[in-house]
């Protein structure tokens, strides 16, 4: 195969993939900030370490929301239990504030939308915990507080698993804010823990679709196969879908490198000429000539007429 088209295939794909995490990341952090919104709008009257429940709208039913303000000093020295978080003493935030909020989140079916996670199957859903200056109640798009643990670390008990297939080990998943993933073992069957906050699930491997079995052989010895299911119909059409659209958009994105490339070039050699055309604008003016597309100063002949050295002699 052609080195040039090696490099175009892998081009494509890690832009592609490059891509698709952006946009993941991206949305999971608008998320992030609508449900921030709507989780300090549960505080009508807000009292320190009362928890309040939000309402999503309606676009993202099956998402929980809610919130609980916090003094900053109350959180390091005595901790707080929140839903299924389990906060020790000794947790700061950077940089300090005098109060904050702390938001949780249940995103519920939701959670394969905006955390995919390819090659993993969800045993229970994703659960966000962010920190945010409680200063103004209605302030939106805030920026997180970064918030650590010192000595033990949060824990989340993750409640209602889903079974756990045979053969398979679960494992604690964390989605950084910054778009990371990292994986760690479960502790007592249920409960992830972490040093920060972020997005946590528990998540397994996924297994293989079993084929279809084979029916009886008929007459002529062909053995028969059962009917493909409507649902595998679908996922096979929505992969090939999937492929299509991502070879068409790495072509289109290959042709609009293509055509960068080029007008930068016509753009350097069109301000070389301008250049050149200045410079001559302030010397003495030449004779311009053709040269295929171009133009060109040609001198038209010589300042000094040649002298033979006998024209000298007396």
């Amino acid at each position: 195969m052609n080195f040039h088209v090696v490099l175009s295939i892998w081009l494509f794909i890690f832009l592609t993939s490059i891509t698709a995490q952006s946009q993941t990341t991206s949305d999971a952090r608008a998320l992030d900030a609508l449900l921030q919104d709507y989780a300090f709008r549960a505080f009508v009257r807000p009292r320190t370490g009362v928890v309040y429940d939000g309402v999503v709208p309606s676009n993202l039913t099956g998402t929980r929301i809610s919130g609980v303000r916090l003094r900053s000093g109350s959180l390091r020295t005595r901790g707080v239990t929140f839903n299924e978080y389990e906060i020790p003493t000794g947790v700061v935030e950077q940089p300090y504030v005098e109060r904050l909020v702390l938001v949780y989140q249940n995103l519920g079916n939701w959670s394969m939308t905006y955390y995919p996670l390819q090659g993993y199957s969800y045993l229970a859903p994703v659960l966000g915990l962010l920190a945010y200056d409680a200063t103004d109640l209605s302030a939106q798009n805030l920026p997180e507080l970064d918030i650590r643990a010192s000595d033990q670390p949060i824990s989340i008990r993750f409640s209602n698993l889903r079974s756990i297939p045979d053969g398979l080990v679960p494992q604690c998943v964390l989605f950084d804010l910054n778009g990371s993933v990292n994986f760690s073992n479960v502790v007592s069957g249920n409960i992830c823990t972490t040093f920060r906050q972020g997005h946590f699930a528990i998540v397994v491997e996924s297994i293989a679709p079993v084929p279809s079995p084979v029916g009886p052989p008929r007459p002529g010895g062909a053995p028969s196969e059962g009917p493909v299911p409507s649902g595998a119909r679908h996922n096979n059409r929505s992969r090939v879908w999937i492929i299509v659209g991502s070879v068409l958009g790495g072509l289109a994105l290959l042709v609009l490198l293509g055509l960068l490339v080029l007008w930068v070039r016509k753009y350097r050699h069109r301000k070389k000429m301008e250049k050149m055309e200045r410079a001559a604008e302030f010397g003495e003016a030449l004779h311009m000539t053709s040269v295929g597309n171009t133009k060109a100063p040609a001198a038209m002949g010589t300042r000094t007429q040649p002298t033979l050295e006998t024209e000298y002699v007396p």
